[in-house]
């Protein structure tokens, strides 16, 4: 398994409607985790590369109706970083 994370800014806050739909993205095979962080208006998708794609999941994000405004970089992770650096 290859798990790949992916950083989405939306515009503007989930609706209840919006909520559920997103409840049900979670169940989608491969998906392994949403998590929403308000103050940032950010929302960290994290998948299974092996059985989806991130075309894939930003589709399934913005028919649950999410507002996506953009696709955030993600940084390195420190210990990927000192183990690049230790090479």
């Amino acid at each position: 398994m290859t798990t790949v994370e992916i950083v989405y800014r939306y515009a503007t806050p989930p609706s209840e409607q919006v909520a559920t739909a997103l409840a049900r993205v979670r169940d989608v095979y491969g998906i392994r985790k949403l998590s929403f962080d308000s103050e940032a208006r950010t929302l960290l998708a994290e998948f299974d590369a092996t059985r989806l794609n991130a075309a894939a999941v930003t589709r399934l994000l913005r028919e649950s109706g999410l507002d996506i405004e953009e696709v955030l970089p993600r940084l390195a992770a420190p210990e990927s970083a000192a183990a690049t650096s230790a090479v």
